[in-house]
């Protein structure tokens, strides 16, 4: 199953997006053997409407034109906050149910685009505090990678 994230807004040169590009390489060398791919970052330029529901309505087109078909995950605040473990589970859940992709999405400033929301398989929440969109791509990130770490039984989870 292929992993994607696609997120609107580019992250500069600097350490957070090294700190990404790092656990997203340690989760695909990790996820090769669970069929766990591609680990992308899909990165969507910021709509420049006039205002934030037609930003969100011009940003969410563009995300659903660069998803990959299969499960979407929207990251929002008010979404469903589960562990690392659950998390885990799902994504394999989702693997070995033959879905072909998985994509993450991150929406700009503005948020997501609330018909894009209602549409995701699943609506997940790293905290109901609302975090830049270069904190949540590292979360996210090192979430990804921890999961192939819980599926293959590597010794770097050890929580939940």
């Amino acid at each position: 199953m292929r992993i994607a994230i696609a997120a609107v807004g580019r992250m500069k040169a600097g350490p957070e997006r090294e700190l990404v590009a790092r656990y997203l390489d340690r989760a695909a060398g990790g996820g090769k053997p669970l069929a766990l791919v591609g680990f992308d970052v899909i990165e969507l330029g910021e709509s420049r409407a006039s205002s934030a529901a037609s930003r969100k309505t011009d940003e969410a087109k563009a995300l659903r034109a660069a998803l990959p078909d299969g499960i979407v995950v929207a990251l929002d605040e008010r979404g469903k906050s589960i562990g690392s473990q659950a998390f885990a589970n799902q994504v394999a859940r989702w693997r070995d149910d033959g879905r072909p992709a998985t994509s993450f999405i991150i929406g700009g400033a503005d948020g997501i685009d609330p018909d894009l929301v209602k549409s995701a398989d699943l609506v997940l929440s790293f905290s109901p505090m609302v975090w830049p969109h270069q904190l949540v791509r590292i979360m996210l990130a090192e979430q990804l990678y921890r999961t192939t770490t819980i599926l293959s039984g590597h010794p770097y989870h050890r929580g939940d």
